[in-house]
């Protein structure tokens, strides 16, 4: 809880007060109320509790140990890319992906003075990173924050008219500042996905469509990928996001995160699973759910 602003602790206290009290409807977000982790909790959970977390540890740890039954995390962005680490801590977490929500994304800078006096902007990396040409083209230098909200809180809390925040509009009005540019975004598209998080995968009902989430290793061996991934070529399963990264520094084998469409159980799908389990080291399953958006 002190981890957060001032500003932002007595709303804290009451949403996550709210959310103890009722845990089956909890849905735990990383950041301060307002920021656009709690709008898609709002959003993709209406019957939900939306419950602040300082960080997606902290988020993810909540749905370990039961005080949330959901947590909705962001994975990618359609401008600035994958979320930071997010690769590294759904593995580790032993949780299931059970849902994906879309999120269209606005910024607006808040502040306490003038738009002319603002010299610098606080803002989560992502933020500032789907929104560095018009910082850029403005003058405005870009200063990291954990997340948006967060930063609107923060301005709030300093009271310098030379700061502002780049946070979801409503954020202006939860901390008291004024809105000095709405609609900020460096292309319309700006787009968030998220994943929800639960302890237990649920049972997929109906025809689909699906989509499946796993991580699979490979050795960094010639063609390793191309015959892992042949299987989904020959039993025509469409995978739609493939991701590489390296953990530690060993460098001898290269970790890839995937999504395709459909599910096990589906005969394509078990075919081409059984291939690339063939030639991965290994490969772990984070969830099936329905599809929220055509690919």
């Amino acid at each position: 809880m002190e981890r957060f602003p001032a500003p932002a602790r007595p709303i804290v206290a009451a949403m996550a007060a709210a959310a103890a009290a009722d845990p089956a409807r909890a849905v735990a977000f990383q950041g301060a109320p307002g920021a656009n982790s709690h709008i898609a909790a709002l959003q993709a959970v209406p019957d939900g509790l939306p419950m602040p977390c300082f960080d997606f540890d902290d988020a993810i740890e909540a749905v370990q140990s039961g005080s949330a039954e959901l947590a909705i995390i962001p994975i990618e962005n359609s401008l600035h890319g994958r979320v930071a680490d997010i690769h590294f801590l759904l593995p580790e977490s032993g949780l299931s992906i059970i849902g994906e929500f879309f999120l269209p994304i606005r910024y607006a800078m808040m502040g306490l003075g003038t738009r002319e006096q603002v010299r610098e902007v606080v803002s989560h990396p992502q933020a500032l990173g789907q929104c560095r040409q018009w910082l850029r083209a403005a003058g405005i230098s870009p200063v990291t924050y954990p997340d948006t909200a967060g930063a609107a809180a923060l301005v709030a809390e300093r009271g310098d008219p030379a700061v502002a925040a780049l946070a979801p509009a409503i954020a202006a009005e939860t901390y008291g500042l004024k809105l000095l540019v709405e609609d900020i975004a460096d292309e319309a598209h700006n787009m968030t996905r998220f994943v929800l998080l639960a302890q237990q995968a649920v049972p997929l009902d109906g025809d689909g469509p699906f989509v499946t989430t796993l991580i699979f290793a490979l050795p960094n061996a010639p063609a390793a990928l191309y015959k892992a991934l042949g299987g989904f070529a020959t039993a025509g399963v469409n995978m739609t996001k493939l991701e590489s990264y390296q953990r530690g520094a060993s460098f001898t084998a290269t970790e890839f995160f995937a999504d395709f469409i459909g599910r096990p159980g589906d005969l394509a799908v078990d075919r081409a699973l059984s291939e690339l389990g063939f030639h991965a080291e290994w490969v772990r399953l984070l969830g099936s759910y329905p599809m929220a958006r055509e690919r």
